[in-house]
């Protein structure tokens, strides 16, 4: 079993930025691709990015697109998401996710494994 890690969560003011990281163990991280969502209270669960294997194909979602990057290190074993220019709106729970298809998938039914998920929280 793949198990994944969340960390960097906090309270940031809008405006500014986090960076999360999600640590994999358990299984071969590289023969996964990787995604995360988020989650706020009362909502769905909401595709944030993915990224293919080794790392060269990245695709977001439409309401973080040219404010978070994500990105991975096979050597460590860690992905990671860059969020900058943050909104009250981006406060959610944001969790890490796996993926063993090829294909781009951004429903959270397409990833096999998840983590536990790492609090966001961005006042005005």
């Amino acid at each position: 079993q793949v198990q994944l890690v969340e960390s960097g969560g906090g309270l940031v003011q809008a405006g500014g930025s986090l960076r999360l990281s999600c640590a994999a163990s358990g299984g071969t991280f590289s023969n996964s691709a990787m995604g995360w969502f988020r989650q706020a209270p009362g909502k769905e669960r909401e595709f944030v990015a993915r990224i293919s294997r080794i790392g060269g194909s990245r695709t977001y979602g439409d309401s973080v697109k040219g404010r978070f990057t994500i990105s991975r290190d096979n050597v460590k074993n860690t992905l990671y998401l860059q969020m900058n220019s943050l909104k009250p709106e981006d406060a959610a729970v944001y969790y890490c996710a796996a993926s063993t298809r090829i294909s781009v998938v951004t429903t959270p039914s397409g990833y096999d494994y998840w983590g536990q998920g790492t609090q966001v929280t961005v006042s005005p």
